[in-house]
């Protein structure tokens, strides 16, 4: 099986594992929000759904980036994936809106004080959430998927708004009569959290799509698998362009000047067959021979 079909298997089983789980969590904290009297719980529950959908797109994204190149794209479809993002930043901030806007409503109306079960409740989502973070952020590290670490840091924003419905909740019992919007608040703060976390995963992605230099560790790596091949001198300019789950390479290699065009050609091919069998995520890779003086 190839190295490309199987971080195409491992990010849709990774997305599969956040639809169900954010669909379950959805569910659970609307209940809990509802009955609970907490507005931050119902917040939660909020940015949940709308996990579900960033995780539906996050799906087609991988999908579809993964479709082999043709015609009209001798590049492949990688692209797709940061575009996928964009849309899951814009779900993000659309939620973080809406939370925004009804806590600051909330803040002002008289309510009851949340129940006190609702912080039990709340330990255990925030548990779960990171674990399922780190699941999600380990899987698109092995696949290098854009889309997929986007949906990592939905588990994330969720843990850390799960975190100040729990010390909202907290204040407001401890405090007792007079201190219920400390919950509304907490709901307030998360908002500004998911806006922030949005334009964490939002920067990544906007330069992927502008083939921002960012990949000093693999020109090293490729510069040092460069100098394994016979006929190799070194090797000078290295661009590289990020597209899905793959790297597009474009380097300048040295060889003896006084080789005949066809050796030249020959060891090209060899740089190129030996950088893509040890650099597995590696996608097109141009050579261009200059002479060695």
């Amino acid at each position: 099986m190839s190295t490309d079909i199987t971080n195409e298997q491992t990010a849709i089983k990774a997305t599969y594992f956040s639809i169900v789980g954010n669909t379950l969590l959805a569910l659970l904290k609307g209940l809990a929000g509802i009955f609970g009297n907490s507005y931050a719980l119902i917040a939660d529950a909020i940015e949940s759904t709308t996990d579900i959908f960033a995780s539906f797109l996050v799906l087609f994204g991988i999908k579809y980036a993964n479709r082999p190149a043709d015609e009209n794209h001798p590049y492949g479809h990688g692209r797709a994936e940061p575009l996928i993002t964009f849309l899951v930043v814009g779900f993000l901030i659309s939620a973080a809106g809406f939370i925004a806007y009804e806590s600051i409503h909330n803040i002002n109306e008289p309510h009851d004080l949340p129940k006190p079960w609702t912080l039990i409740f709340l330990g255990v989502i925030i548990i779960w959430k990171e674990i399922s973070y780190r699941i999600v952020l380990k899987k698109s590290k092995e696949t290098n998927s854009s889309s997929l670490k986007a949906d990592a840091w939905h588990h994330r924003s969720d843990a850390i708004t799960s975190v100040s419905a729990f010390i909202g909740i907290s204040i407001a019992l401890f405090a007792g009569k007079g201190y219920e919007s400390a919950d509304d608040w907490a709901a307030l703060f998360a908002s500004g959290f998911i806006l922030y976390n949005s334009f964490l995963i939002f920067r990544p992605a906007l330069g992927e799509i502008m083939d921002e230099h960012t990949h000093h560790e693999l020109i090293d790596e490729i510069r040092a698998v460069a100098q394994t091949v016979e006929g190799i001198i070194n090797t000078e300019k290295c661009f590289i362009r990020k597209a899905g789950m793959k790297y597009h390479v474009d380097l300048h290699a040295r060889v003896d000047g006084t080789i005949s065009v066809r050796e030249g050609h020959t060891i090209s091919h060899q740089l190129k067959d030996k950088l893509r069998s040890q650099i597995r995520s590696l996608g097109h890779v141009l050579i261009h021979i200059e002479p060695s003086e």
